[in-house]
């Protein structure tokens, strides 16, 4: 059994994580940077799955990792309204 953790957003990731999991959670960090974002109290939650990591960052981000492709995948928070299907009910 592997146990998760949480982490400040910048900070030291725990060891453990696939490398491409790593390059994906500095992407993530990266581009947060890059939009001057108030990520001061934004923090990092990594919960294992299979024993596979799975992380999610405080706004919604996630980030997956997929063993057999050694790949990283990040799926970030809808910003927009249009996303609800059931404006027309």
């Amino acid at each position: 059994m592997q146990l998760g953790t949480r982490w400040t957003l910048g900070g030291t990731l725990p060891t453990g994580l696939p490398h491409v999991v790593e390059i994906a959670v500095k992407a993530v960090e990266d581009d947060l940077t890059a939009l001057a974002v108030d990520t001061s109290t934004w923090r990092w939650t990594l919960t294992w799955l299979e024993a596979k990591p799975v992380i999610e960052l405080d706004d919604g981000t996630v980030i997956r990792f997929n063993p057999v492709d050694d790949s990283a995948t990040i799926t970030q928070p809808s910003t927009s309204s249009d996303d609800d299907d059931e404006d027309w009910i």
